[in-house]
């Protein structure tokens, strides 16, 4: 049962103190929250170490532990306690500015330098606010210098409140008691009390001027790092402590990896397997680049400080959910599990999850509490599992910093970071996460590179941006046999002449993969094929398949389970043709292991026609040897750099003038050598090496650590054009599932569609505040995904 109200006279005891307003009928009590959150960050220090720049703390974990026990001390205030109550009055203040008190009284105890106390103390501060606004306007909450200030009224917030039937806020006994345990737990005795000491409020004063004063202008960029780091363990082991979850220390790639391959490993993946440290690793589609990046990573597990998180990061959104279900095949669970526990969160839910769960009771019991302690328990499926799928944009959200991000910078120390298609950005985005690789190295993590295909110019700028050697290994050649019978066309995929080809190939029961540049082109091309492709296959419900990113999540699950059913990778000796249709964007060229017969596609870049011919004849088993891959001119350039698509074209065209009618490893190479040797091509890495010290500059260089950066949320969401929206008639749905009392964030992540910012206006999008997202208008349809609006008819 919930305590009753205390009236005046009763005197409370340490037992009766409470941290939080739930469970209702036997709410957390206050030393076993600190407690909890204490024990808390030894489990991220179990997991972190002292990998990379914190090992140039060398009392990191201690300090931060020591902020974890006095973090939430100033909740012994009265008006905090009666606001737990039901039905209490919210108390106004911040209740980290009293628990300041706490530390001032345990400094001289400790032995603490000036140093530790001081970056102790900031971390109580800021554990929920940032200490600083960002400019005169501010970014998101109050800071805590515009809320206390000259004009605070220190003895009224923090001593004894006005009125003749109020207590005052830390009670004597009440405060010896806290005191002495505070003190017990650090095994240390407290000064006794002396006539003319300061007052809880005028310590609490003394010691946030301070802090506000040490913060105030930049500092050095490798003390602002620490801090910031120090910051997300705190907040980090609060999140955990609230949530009462435990971080897992079970990782399901087994140290083994390599000799459980069911078949002799490759070269390639035999080197990958004996690299300590960076890997750049280039390999034909379809020769398993996944499985030498996990073999890499298992190297690197056993020579590696801590418990280190293995992070694979993919291009696409719409491609992390196939990442993660291939993991979930192939990698080992947890004793007594049936499936490994592989992380996966969408960037726009754990926003809002990592917002919600940082709010506390400062406010008084409501109606939301129960929502909050939800998104306290769903925002740890962000940190707790060691293997992890992710977008770089999710990752880049550790810049944000501040209470709500710094934790997620801290899961990027002592990490492993697979960069699976690096070649698949273009060239800001491509700097930008070289600026992150700098930095995790910094951190102490290790990065690998995957790809198909990466031109010499990225290869030069990646080994440029790491400190460390980077090793590069090479598939070797012939790894992949002759698959594909390279065709250029002059005309478009959607000409008539176009389409009869295509139904041609249907008729001749052949699989047909169609890859088109925009979704919009993908929804129309398979308009106009889907009934022939049907017709050719009248039983099959999977004749006729369209896959784009413009799906919603578990729409676009369905779809790509679905491919992978109907059209896997062909086996030895498989004669017969499998027919079939398939229409896809780009998301088809990251993750998915499919297999066609034929293969009919939009000119792009070099690196994303590669991708694509690597789903047609994908290990070169089909029966007729090498198979018709053909590349169209396209009318325009969207989604991609017209220079780029030009470069593509002049490449292809001049390979075939050259008598290459095969697509082999060597023609990959030769067509990145003609597209990146050109104007477009030198710019390319003149703006990739712009965006990645740009980007460290404004962004990763922590020279005001406690300022409030919630204004790089939108810059950055910008920076990357993207964007998860939800369909207006999926409101209800979303958000029980989101905040409900079921909630569940994967499910609710499944009702989102990524959309590009510039985007939103087609679609009438408008910002939900209370969901965190974008709400959007549009035609939807589970077959053929989103569309525009139709434009009312106008009478005259």
């Amino acid at each position: 049962m919930a305590p009753d109200p205390l009236t005046p006279p009763q005197r409370r005891a340490l037992t009766d103190l409470r941290a939080k307003s739930l469970p209702r009928e036997d709410p957390e009590r206050l030393t076993a929250h600190l407690r909890t959150v204490h024990d808390a960050v030894s489990q991220l220090e179990a997991r972190v170490a002292t990998a990379g720049i914190i090992a140039t703390e060398p009392l990191f974990w201690a300090q931060v532990r020591a902020a974890a026990l006095l973090h939430d001390a100033g909740k012994i205030a009265e008006s905090f306690q009666r606001q737990l109550e039901p039905g209490g009055e919210p108390w106004g203040e911040r209740h980290e500015v009293l628990s300041l008190a706490y530390v001032d009284l345990l400094a001289p105890a400790t032995a603490w330098s000036a140093q530790e106390r001081l970056l102790i103390a900031t971390l109580v501060a800021s554990h929920h606010r940032p200490l600083h606004a960002a400019n005169s306007l501010g970014g998101g909450k109050p800071a805590l210098a515009r809320l206390y200030n000259a004009g605070t009224r220190w003895d009224q917030a923090f001593g004894r409140p006005p009125g003749p039937d109020c207590r005052p806020q830390v009670p004597r006994g009440l405060h010896q008691e806290l005191l002495a345990w505070l003190a017990g737990f650090l095994r240390t005795e407290p000064a006794p009390p002396a006539p003319g000491d300061p007052t809880t409020a005028a310590r609490a004063r003394l010691l946030l001027d301070e802090v506000l004063t040490a913060w105030r202008e930049p500092v050095k960029a490798h003390t602002g790092l620490i801090a910031v780091l120090a910051q997300g363990a705190l907040t980090l082991a609060d999140h955990a402590g609230s949530a009462h979850v435990e971080l897992q220390t079970h990782i399901p790639l087994p140290l083994d990896y390599l000799a459980r391959l069911p078949h002799t490993p490759h070269r390639h993946q035999q080197d990958a397997a004996n690299t300590t440290g960076h890997l750049v690793l280039i390999a034909p589609t379809g020769s398993g680049k996944t499985e030498a990046g996990l073999a890499w990573a298992a190297r690197q597990l056993t020579t590696m400080p801590g418990l280190p998180r293995l992070v694979w990061t993919l291009p696409y959104r719409a491609s992390l959910n196939a990442a993660r279900h291939r993991f979930e095949r192939t990698l080992q669970p947890e004793a007594g599990q049936e499936r490994p526990d592989i992380g996966l969160l969408h960037g726009a839910l754990a926003r809002t999850l990592l917002t919600e769960a940082l709010e506390d009771d400062c406010c008084g019991p409501t109606k939301d509490d129960a929502r909050k302690a939800r998104a306290r328990a769903n925002a740890m499926r962000l940190f707790t599992q060691r293997l992890r799928v992710a977008t770089p944009h999710q990752l880049l959200a550790a810049a944000i910093a501040g209470p709500t991000h710094s934790s997620v910078l801290l899961e990027q120390a002592n990490s492993l970071f697979v960069l699976d298609e690096l070649h698949a950005y273009d060239p800001e985005t491509f700097g930008r996460l070289c600026a992150a690789m700098r930095l995790w190295e910094q951190l102490g993590s290790r990065i690998a590179v995957l790809s198909a295909t990466l031109a010499p110019p990225l290869l030069a700028i990646v080994d440029e941006t790491l400190h460390h050697p980077v090793t590069c290994h090479r598939a070797a050649l012939g790894t992949a046999p002759v698959r594909h019978h390279l065709v250029v066309d002059d005309l478009s995929l959607t000409d008539p002449d176009s389409l009869e080809r295509l139904e041609t190939w249907l008729d001749e029961s052949h699989s047909v993969l169609v890859v088109t540049n925009t979704v919009t082109t993908a929804q129309d091309l398979f308009t106009k094929l889907a009934d022939h492709a049907r017709q050719t296959r009248p039983d099959d419900p999977d004749a006729a398949m369209l896959l784009h990113s413009r799906f919603k999540n578990r729409d676009r699950d369905s779809i790509e389970s679905r491919l992978l059913a109907r059209h896997p990778e062909r086996r030895p000796g498989e004669p017969h043709h499998r027919g079939g249709l398939v229409v896809a964007t780009q998301t088809v060229e990251v993750s998915l292991q499919l297999d066609f017969d034929r293969g009919a596609v939009d000119n792009a870049p070099v690196e994303a026609v590669a991708q694509r011919a690597g789903r047609v004849n994908r290990l070169g088993l089909h029966p007729d040897g090498a198979v018709e891959f053909r590349v169209h001119r396209t009318d325009g350039h969207r989604p991609y750099d017209p220079g780029a698509i030009e470069a593509a074209w002049s490449a292809l065209t001049t390979l075939v003038e050259e008598g290459v009618t095969t697509l082999s490893e060597h023609d990959i190479d030769r067509l990145l050598h003609l597209a990146y040797d050109t104007d477009w091509g030198h710019d390319w890495a003149r703006r990739a090496r712009q965006a990645r010290d740009g980007f460290t500059t404004e962004f990763l260089t922590f020279t005001d650590p406690f300022h409030d950066r919630t204004e790089h949320a939108k810059t950055l969401g910008d920076r990357f054009d993207t964007v998860e929206v939800l369909h207006h008639d999926d409101k209800d749905e979303y958000r029980q599932l989101a905040i409900g009392r079921s909630a569940d964030p994967l499910l609710a992540a499944g009702l989102l569609i990524p959309l590009r910012y510039g985007q939103l206006k087609t679609y009438n999008a408008t910002f939900d505040r209370a969901l965190g997202i974008h709400l959007i208008d549009g035609q939807y349809d589970p077959v053929l995904g989103l569309r525009a609006p139709v434009e009312p008819e106008t009478i005259l």
